[in-house]
Formats: structure tokens, C-alpha cells, sequence
């Protein structure tokens, strides 16, 4: 399965965000040892994530992370390589 399906799937199953956004960065970081997957492919291996949820709700920005990273924690280890988050409760976009 792609990585982006793995991390949409992940992150709809765990804060049922009412938007979600995941974009595969990894072409404009071509040339950079990041960018080559441990399996020596290139690609999925950096993505942007906006997501929208309740679950966001009165929490920081770093618990917001944290839970995310948590979700994502499998692919962090590998082939993500990078993951920028931009989480929001509802109200704040």
C-alpha cells in the first residue's frame, strides 16, 4: 500500500478529522540523502499533513504533534523521512 493511503487511512481512524489533507512533498527534496528510501526507492518519503478534528480540541500545538506522531509512529521510523503537521480543532481555520 503507499505510504500517503497508510497515513490517510491511520489518521482517519484515529481523530475522524472533518478535513484531511496529506501531500507527498518528497519530489522537492530530490537530491538530498532524505529523499532515498531505506529500500533505495525514491518518494514517500515526505509529506505535509493539515487535518482538521474535535480530537484537537484544547490541546497545544506540541500535544497536537505528539499525537499525531504517535499514530504515524511505524512510518516515522522508516520510509518517513520527514512529516510536517498543521493540526486544528474546529474554529481555528
Amino acid at each position: 500500500m503507499p505510504v500517503t493511503d497508510t497515513i490517510t487511512d491511520k489518521l482517519k481512524a484515529a481523530f475522524a478529522p472533518s478535513r484531511l489533507e496529506v501531500e507527498d512533498e518528497s519530489a522537492r527534496h530530490a537530491g538530498h540523502a532524505g529523499a532515498v528510501r531505506a529500500d533505495g526507492g525514491v518518494g514517500e518519503t515526505h509529506f505535509r499533513v493539515t487535518l482538521v478534528s474535535d480530537a484537537f480540541a484544547g490541546l497545544s500545538r506540541v500535544e497536537r504533534h505528539r499525537r499525531v506522531h504517535a499514530v504515524l509512529a511505524e512510518e516515522l521510523k522508516s520510509p518517513v523521512h520527514a512529516l510536517t503537521v498543521r493540526a486544528f480543532a474546529p474554529g481555528e481555520v
